[in-house]
């Protein structure tokens, strides 16, 4: 029998979480426990938050979703549109945190 410890990690939880993402505002928004991560386009609520606490062994409160609509730019006069991504800000629980500089153990 294997033993019950910490949630099993699926294959599906390195799909969902793509990278952290590193801006000022993320960097402000670390002061209240949160962190800011881009997930795939198609990830949902529940599934964010079990892949956070799945990887990095942590309790999450909140997770709020945005999706940051590609802008159109021009290279060579020729316009191009750049993809959408979506963005996880994921709350977590009082005494929890995460080194985005570590990556995942």
């Amino acid at each position: 029998m294997a033993k019950k410890g910490k949630a099993a990690i699926d294959a599906r939880h390195y799909d969902v979480i793509v990278a952290p993402h590193i801006t000022e505002k993320a960097t402000l928004v670390s002061e209240a426990n949160a962190v800011v991560f881009k997930v795939a386009n198609d990830a949902t609520k529940p599934q964010i938050k079990a892949a956070v606490e799945a990887l990095f062994d942590v309790s999450v409160t909140g997770v709020n979703t945005i999706v940051q609509k590609g802008k159109t730019k021009r290279w060579k006069g020729t316009p191009y549109k750049r993809s959408d991504i979506k963005k996880a800000i994921v709350t977590l629980k009082d005494g929890d945190s995460i080194d985005v500089t570590q990556g995942v153990n």
